[in-house]
């Protein structure tokens, strides 16, 4: 809850890290006052069902996927490309939820994900210093377009109201139905053993579904199709939330509103007033990143007082101290679904440093969830000057986290990932990261290069993924002592093998 001593103009009174200096305030001003002026985009009383929904995730009753693009573009705001998201979104929990028969809580990185920290202010180009692209919400990323102008806030805001509107009208028109659960492709699969795994979960989640129709569980309206007037029902329907870096507090407040705390999601003696919070109403779910969690920072000091479900990106400069120190601030109530702690260390760094985090936290009595990204700590720059991750290393980093949560007694709450379902027109998927089921070689990264911030996973990429964690729970569920399909998974996919 909002402190006494907190309001959405507080933060301007600490140090802000990652700030954008516009030339014109006057113009920035106006701009932020019309975006003022303008609907909400979330509701809090979706907010409160991601909170709900979150605390299951606390409790191990639930599993949390968190994905989407690096940044987005406005160019990008397309019917194809929103659709695919949110397709590989879908894709992905549906197999995470046949392996480990846990439902799964979809946030994406998207409706709003369009600023971008980094770690230098400018670049060099033709001779000249230029001031470095920071996301289509802040600049331009032609080299003539790099000063900031205040209308891009203006169009952010209406680019992350249309991809919300088409997530909307095609998750209330059938397109996340499990009656027709899309088209599991395993041509890209070049390893016998692998392509053998994947038909075999794939075909036994077919079955599933057809024993479903078989017993009568659609037998009614579920039955027939949207567009026949069919209800949606437990087969049909399909949560996806949204989320984006709270980088651009500028703009966080502009979009942050008071409301009254639905009256179901908060017990209350009658007669007494429903009590008001403050809501950020451009996504259901943002997060602070590592170069912005200072503890005396203008960034904490904003995430401390909105009622949203939060992240808080964990990496190897954060001393276990100062984890328990940042989350006294931002949970100090200690609600529970409140906080995610996103780890993100690296591969070669990982085993250095999450057990002392997990003591720690642990020994404070905060109650947290725990999620891996297993992008941000990989990546690196190809000899043709691309930067690239290599599905080894991610898959290291996942394989570690997993391990070490078991030995320490935890449990690993969701999983993190930058990746996309874009196609090009021939069909074909694109090539940003190395290695995966693909096998895709340095020499192909150029084929279909399309990131012009990080590097992603590709549909099939992801996949791979999907089908990794969700053997490793099938088998933690069954608790079988036979780890053969999950030992062809991780070794074929380049990681390490996860004894529990």
């Amino acid at each position: 809850m909002a402190p006494d001593d907190w309001t959405t103009t507080s933060w301007k009174s600490k140090k802000a890290a990652q700030t954008v200096d516009y030339p014109d305030e006057v113009h920035l001003a106006s701009v932020l006052g019309k975006i003022k002026a303008l609907p909400p985009l979330v509701t809090p009383s979706e907010i409160e069902r991601l909170r709900h929904q979150l605390s299951f995730v606390q409790k191990n009753e639930a599993f949390l996927l968190h994905a989407g693009d690096c940044a987005e573009s406005f160019e990008a705001c397309t019917q194809e490309n929103i659709s695919a998201k949110v397709g590989l979104i879908l894709s992905f929990s549906l197999i995470l939820i046949w392996g480990a028969r846990l439902p799964v809580v979809r946030i994406g990185r998207i409706a709003g994900q369009y600023a971008k920290p980094r770690s230098s202010a400018t670049e060099r180009v033709g001779g000249r210093d230029v001031m470095i692209f920071r996301g289509d919400n802040v600049n331009g990323f032609h080299h003539d377009e790099r000063t900031p102008d205040p209308e891009r806030l203006l169009n952010a805001y209406f680019h992350s109201a249309a991809t919300l509107n088409h997530i909307r009208a095609l998750l209330t028109s059938g397109f996340g139905s499990l009656h027709h659960p899309r088209d599991w492709s395993l041509s890209h699969v070049r390893s016998p053993a692998l392509r053998a795994e994947y038909a075999s979960i794939s075909e036994g989640l077919a079955d599933a579904l057809d024993f479903t129709r078989t017993i009568g569980l659609d037998s009614g309206r579920e039955a027939q199709s949207y567009e026949r007037g069919g209800g949606r029902g437990v087969l049909g329907e399909a949560d996806l939330f949204t989320s984006h870096e709270g980088l651009l507090l500028h703009y966080e407040e502009a979009m942050t509103r008071r409301y009254p705390i639905p009256d179901s999601a908060v017990s209350r003696e009658l007669g007494t007033p429903t009590p008001e919070k403050y809501y950020n109403t451009s996504a259901h779910f943002l997060w602070v990143g590592d170069r912005t969690r200072q503890l005396d920072g203008a960034h904490v000091e904003y995430f401390r007082g909105i009622r949203n479900p939060i992240g808080i990106k964990v990496g190897p400069s954060m001393a276990a101290d100062e984890l328990v120190s940042l989350l006294d601030i931002v949970n100090p109530d200690r609600d529970c679904g409140r906080v995610t702690l996103i780890t993100r260390y690296g591969s070669d760094k990982i085993d250095s440093h999450l057990a002392h985090h997990i003591k720690a936290v642990r020994a404070s009595g905060h109650p947290v969830i725990w999620v891996c990204d297993p992008m941000h700590g990989n990546t690196l720059v190809s000899s043709t000057g691309l930067k690239t991750r290599h599905f080894g290393t991610i898959i290291s980093e996942l394989t570690s986290c997993l391990r070490i949560h078991t030995e320490c007694g935890s449990q690993l709450g969701g999983i993190s990932l930058e990746f996309t379902g874009e196609f090009n027109e021939e069909g074909y998927s694109v090539t940003e990261c190395l290695g995966g089921s693909m096998e895709l070689s340095e020499e192909q990264l150029g084929l279909r290069y399309q990131s012009f911030c990080d590097p992603r996973l590709n549909f099939e990429q992801s996949l791979d993924v999907a089908f990794l964690i969700s053997n490793h729970f099938k088998n933690q569920r069954r608790c079988s002592r036979q780890k053969a399909s999950t030992e062809v998974l991780y070794s074929e996919l380049g990681g390490k093998i996860v004894t529990v």
